[in-house]
């Protein structure tokens, strides 16, 4: 003779399953929490004021000076 199942625990097992397959879809539905989201932004806009400050030239095409005078492209400072 075949031993006895407990269907009450694969009844469970599938149920866990099924949770499974509804949380992966609504993870990827829905993304990163949202401090995860504010720490990369705030990441990304600290980098970006990084290379801003670093820059030898303004987007003007000036150098920064207060004299206003043109970057030199000859690279002499």
């Amino acid at each position: 003779m075949t031993k006895p199942v407990n269907l009450r625990q694969y009844r469970k097992a599938k149920a866990r399953a099924d949770k499974a397959r509804v949380a992966d879809v609504n993870r990827v539905v829905h993304g990163a929490p949202k401090a995860v989201r504010e720490l990369e932004q705030a990441r990304q806009d600290q980098a970006a004021r990084a290379l801003e400050a670093h820059r030898r030239t303004t987007h003007d095409g000036t150098s920064g000076f207060a004299d206003g005078a043109p970057a030199r492209d000859d690279g002499t400072e």
